[in-house]
């Protein structure tokens, strides 16, 4: 038996699933479909915040239906080449179990294929992933789930995994079920703790069912008497879930002592906080003249965020959070108060769902650079919109880019503004794969014709 509690007590069944209990019915659901054969949506995404009790589900779930599990987690390599050898072989034809039993079919024998953290997919390390992942879903016998964090930041560079997916959404149990949860746990460890501990220790946990079986668990090491004092080593992660907490105490409550001390404890910096700020500003202050304090009290704090960027001297750090906490509590003169949810700033979410984007178009430029012997700003603002224009349209150039350029296909994609999984870009991979020697051709026809010495032009391919 393993030593991890979190694995120890990981639920055995869907009906020991702590909270969701609408995703849980809706993953019921869908397994269920599959005892009638293959269905129509033959995959299904696990979406929420780490913790939650997503890849429990999928295990739960596998247990309840008889499933053998094949997984990949981001600690594999998943490449599309691993994931076509892996996943897909496995989704597409009998196999063995685990146990070596022989799966058939037609028989109800089922494997499912789990690709947990699949929205974290980085780099060279998971190349072509993507592409393969949609292809996975198309083509699987066998049911498949999907595991992420950010659903969005997955399903907008596959048309695939948006339409032929069933969605479900986990969401933070509140505390007092992750409690029950920790209790059963404790009475189970014969370790003696009140009621009271456990619910500290719930609270401090923010949702994260597995950090707070862990956090039990750290506690009670080498002891069976877990008291309330105990958990004041808890205290940090408090501090790390309260930039709301936070947003709270500066628009919404009459102590600016206590919005300073929460400055202070939340783990951010003051330019993170500040977007924070300006996002919710409007909202919580209706009054023109609370609306006009606070920007002011704003604008001051962002000089001497401007000054710590000029001079690298960072103790001006305190004086802007002083004025951007305590400062913007004291503008608000009204007693006005807004009851909407606090927003996330749209800059950081824009930045955060174009992070994919920008790093495919580094890559095209790392590339493009090399082979035109110019910089990566040059060919970033004179060259790639031109190219992208020209390979729209002119598909045999096209396709010697991406023999010369060995592009991938989230990078054909992003020079034709297309989805990986459409037919314009799986064209153009199609030659990559199956026409070798004619691109080897192709790329000794170019030798001859540039002379020694010279560089090549755009237009050489």
């Amino acid at each position: 038996m393993s030593h991890d509690w979190t694995e120890r007590y990981r639920p055995d069944g869907l009906s020991k699933v702590i909270g969701n209990p609408k995703a849980v019915t809706d993953l019921k659901a869908w397994a269920d479909s599959w005892d009638n054969g293959v269905p129509k949506k033959k995959a299904a995404v696990l979406m929420g915040p780490p913790g939650v009790g997503k890849t429990s589900a999928a295990i739960a779930v596998a247990n309840d239906k008889k499933w053998d599990i094949l997984e990949m987690n981001a600690s594999d390599q998943r490449t599309g080449d691993a994931i076509r050898n892996i996943a897909i072989k496995g989704a597409n034809f009998n196999t063995f179990s685990g146990d070596g039993e022989y799966m058939n079919v037609k028989e109800g024998k089922r494997k499912l294929i789990v690709l947990d953290e699949a929205d974290n997919l980085f780099g060279n390390e998971d190349r072509g992933a993507l592409p393969a992942i949609s292809e996975l879903i198309r083509t699987t016998k066998q049911p498949v789930i999907l595991i992420v964090n950010d659903f969005y930041a997955l399903s907008k560079k596959s048309s695939v995994i948006k339409s032929d997916t069933v969605q479900i959404t986990f969401t933070r149990p509140m505390n007092t079920t992750v409690a029950k949860a920790l209790q059963k746990i404790a009475l189970s460890e014969n370790i003696v703790i009140s009621d009271d501990t456990i619910l500290k220790i719930a609270e401090n946990s923010n949702g994260d069912i597995r950090a707070a079986v862990r956090d039990l668990e750290s506690l009670a090491f080498g002891r069976r008497n877990v008291t309330s004092d105990d958990t004041e080593m808890l205290s940090d992660r408090v501090v790390r879930k309260g930039i709301f907490d936070l947003m709270k105490a500066v628009f919404r409550e009459k102590d600016a002592m206590k919005a300073r001390r929460m400055m202070i404890d939340v783990d951010e910096t003051p330019d993170h906080i500040m977007l924070w700020m300006d996002e919710n500003m409007p909202s919580e202050f209706t009054d023109k003249g609370d609306l006009m304090r606070g920007y002011e009290k704003l604008s001051r704090a962002d000089i001497f965020l401007g000054r710590v960027g000029r001079r690298q001297y960072f103790g001006l750090w305190s004086y802007a959070g002083d004025i951007m906490s305590a400062g913007v509590n004291v503008s608000k003169w009204s007693n006005i108060n807004s009851y909407e949810k606090f927003r996330f700033p749209l800059y950081l979410a824009k930045m955060s769902r174009s992070k994919s984007i920008r790093t495919v178009k580094a890559n095209v430029c790392s590339k493009l650079s090399v082979m035109l012997h110019t910089s990566t700003h040059r060919i970033s603002s004179d060259i790639l919109p031109m190219l992208k224009e020209i390979i729209k349209n002119d598909r045999p150039l096209a396709k010697s880019m991406v023999n010369e350029l060995n592009l991938e296909a989230e990078e054909i994609g992003f020079l034709m503004d297309a989805k990986i999984d459409s037919d314009a870009v799986k064209e153009l991979m199609l030659p990559v794969r199956t026409n070798i020697p004619d691109t080897v051709e192709k790329k000794q026809e170019i030798k001859k014709e540039v002379p020694a010495g010279n560089q090549k032009s755009l237009f050489q391919f």
